[in-house]
């Protein structure tokens, strides 16, 4: 007898082994056409698999979200299948899903193009058309390797021995086409459906090494339908408007060039940006009790090694070897690194002079310039650089006060998000990765203590397993933005470990010295990635407190130029920060260019306004303007640029 708990309780018992699939037709045809997965005591599990022992069934439809990494996957099976139809001698080696789709890399001499897609792309759908079964088969690793051998495949052949010894290897066979593959898979192609879509071809390495033989990747996006597929493409276009890089540039905000790699030019208007958005951050945290430090840039790899982080990090670390004694003998030689991080600064600053319990919670900030190795191809614009700035803090308290520095630490984060437009946030609690400083006990008691608190502080969270900070567990916060991608930014971490390495106390109310608890946390993270995604959030068009130039003063004639100048300093002394237009160009012109400059309010001057002492102001995107007074304008405009939170 096999017993089979549905989600609802019930119990449903066959003589032997059933699979998923004829559960499902029993419930109902509707259940048996929407199934496209099963969960067995947890484990994913295909529909045709046979269950053969009592166990926890759930049934996942199409319509689920847990589909859509099935879905994926298979369209990378399918896209194996379709290369391999159409360009036979074409080896075969991985294909995962992704966040938004799935990706396959090929062995292959003569390179793909992007015009290879639709003929890809048709293929696909003729398969998806075959429905053929896609059947799951256990076969021993010699077979497995034998049967890659005969079939000309060297990377599968190679792969199969990687496997862990006593894993059952598992090939997915999809009507001819057989693939090594963990599983699971839809029950047929035709499951699979036609919302899908390749999108970019790149270059990669066998196993990720640059020594080994080079692979063509073929990049895709799939959806559960087609109104999905549809959306998708349709932010992917948004996304590309928005592209930080190219409005850095259109905007005059800053540039890259390869003498720096990694590293911001800021140019004025994008200073100013960032000026405004340190400024405000600053001030929240004043507000809420934080005292502001600097801390060395170049620090002796000894109290890196303390702190645990050369283990850690050396290889993300840039060093700067100096000869002390200047007569080159390696004694004399010292090894400093530009940091990574500002912890073990803050750390030292809390442990100049004896600190009682009545210090504590002691609130540190700093706006830390920061510097690590990234690889060269990960650099990406302000989103991935190797010099940056955090809004870095740690709070030194009791284990008493974590709960209630949790709770005003969550308030304040979204808090200040709101004031950047940010109002739909996640929270990933991440426990302790499987390299770590510290022992079990400590990280029980730290896990439990964040938990504790974070649940206290009316918080919901999802589990994000094994991904930890090495020091201690950690929230992450997610941001969406405007148009619904998701963005990391502020973290909160409980650490029992560093005040311990580098030996940080405090004397408490019994006169015996306690180790403080270490809280990090950050709420932008990286100033230049924030910034990226406020462009992107914004599309260049910021909210008048934040933009660059908030202001623009136009003229419609020569004649207006003195008084043009009158409106622009009557502005700066109202603390608007302004430019002018005194050009000889018809002012559709100076308007047009003035909106891609994507400048909120335009102050439009003639002979009649400068008579008349008024202005007409034009909205950026508006197509209307509006006479105003001088003194009127100013005080609207003034009103609307006041920093949230300001005085």
């Amino acid at each position: 007898m096999v017993a089979l708990t549905l989600p609802d309780g019930s119990v449903k018992s066959y003589d032997g082994a059933v699979t998923a699939q004829q559960v499902a037709e029993e419930i109902g045809p509707g259940l048996a056409k929407a199934a496209v997965l099963a969960k067995v005591d947890g484990a994913e599990w295909d529909l045709n698999r046979p269950i053969e022992h009592d166990a926890k069934l759930e049934l996942i439809r199409r319509q689920d979200d847990e589909a859509l990494e099935l879905i994926r996957h298979d369209a990378a099976h399918v896209l194996a299948m379709a290369v391999q139809e159409l360009y036979p001698g074409t080896q075969i080696t991985f294909g995962p899903a992704t966040e938004d789709g799935f990706y396959y890399d090929f062995h292959r001499e003569e390179p793909f193009s992007t015009e290879d897609f639709e003929a890809i792309e048709q293929r696909m759908k003729e398969i998806v058309a075959r429905d053929v079964p896609i059947r799951r088969e256990v076969w021993s690793r010699e077979d497995v390797a034998r049967f890659f051998e005969q079939q000309g495949e060297s990377f599968k052949a190679e792969w199969v021995w990687e496997l862990p010894e006593g894993e059952e290897i598992t090939m997915y066979r999809q009507g001819d086409w057989i693939d090594l593959c963990r599983g699971p898979h839809l029950p047929t192609t035709g499951k699979l459906g036609t919302a899908f879509k390749l999108m970019k071809l790149a270059g990669a390495y066998w196993r990720g090494d640059a020594s080994r033989p080079q692979l063509q990747r073929i990049y895709g996006t799939a959806w559960r339908d087609e109104k999905e597929l549809k959306a998708h493409l349709l932010r992917i276009e948004e996304a590309e408007k928005r592209d930080h890089r190219k409005l850095g540039r259109q905007l005059d905000l800053f540039h890259m060039q390869d003498e720096a790699q990694g590293s911001i030019f800021w140019h004025p208007k994008g200073w100013t940006l960032y000026r405004m958005v340190e400024g405000y951050v600053r001030r929240r945290q004043e507000r809420a009790g934080y005292v502001e430090v600097k801390t060395p840039q170049l620090v002796d790899r000894a109290l890196w090694e303390r702190s645990g982080h050369w283990d850690k990090f050396r290889e993300h670390m840039f060093i700067a070897e100096v000869d002390e004694g200047g007569a080159g003998r390696q004694e004399d030689k010292r090894h400093l690194a530009l940091k990574p991080m500002n912890c073990p600064g803050h750390v030292q600053v809390f442990k100049q002079g004896i600190k009682s319990y009545r210090d504590l919670p002691i609130r540190m900030a700093e706006f830390g310039s920061c510097h690590r190795y990234e690889p060269h191809g990960a650099l990406h614009g302000l989103m991935r650089v190797r010099a940056f700035t955090q809004d870095d803090a740690h709070i030194f308290c009791t284990e008493d006060q974590i709960e209630a520095e949790t709770k005003d630490f969550i308030d304040l984060l979204m808090s200040i998000y709101k004031d950047f437009g940010f109002e739909d946030v996640r929270i990933k609690f991440s426990d302790r990765p499987e390299v770590r400083a510290g022992s079990d006990e400590t990280w029980d008691k730290a896990e439990a203590a964040l938990k504790a608190a974070t649940t206290a502080a009316g918080a919901s969270f999802t589990l994000n397993p094994g991904e930890g900070a090495f020091y201690g567990p950690k929230l992450e916060f997610v941001l969406r933005d405007a148009i619904g991608r998701d963005w990391q930014c502020g973290t909160l971490q409980v650490d029992l470990v560093l005040p311990e390495r580098l030996d940080a106390t405090y004397m408490a109310e019994d006169g015996e010295r306690y180790r403080p608890v270490m809280l990090h946390r950050a709420i932008v993270g990286s100033f230049e990635r924030f910034i990226g995604i406020l462009i992107e959030q914004f599309a260049g068009r910021f909210p008048a407190w934040l933009a660059p130039v908030q202001v623009a003063v136009a003229t419609i004639t020569n004649e207006a130029d003195d008084y043009a100048r009158e409106v622009a300093t009557a502005c700066r002394e109202a603390g608007l920060r302004v430019q002018t237009d005194l050009r000889n160009e018809k002012i559709n012109f100076k308007i047009r260019e003035l909106s891609l400059a994507k400048i909120p309010a335009v102050l439009v001057v003639g002979r009649r306004e400068a008579d008349e002492r008024t202005v007409a102001m034009r909205r950026l995107g508006g197509k209307a303007q509006e006479i105003l007074a001088l003194d009127e304008a100013l005080t609207i405009l003034r009103e609307e640029a006041v920093m949230p939170g300001g005085d």
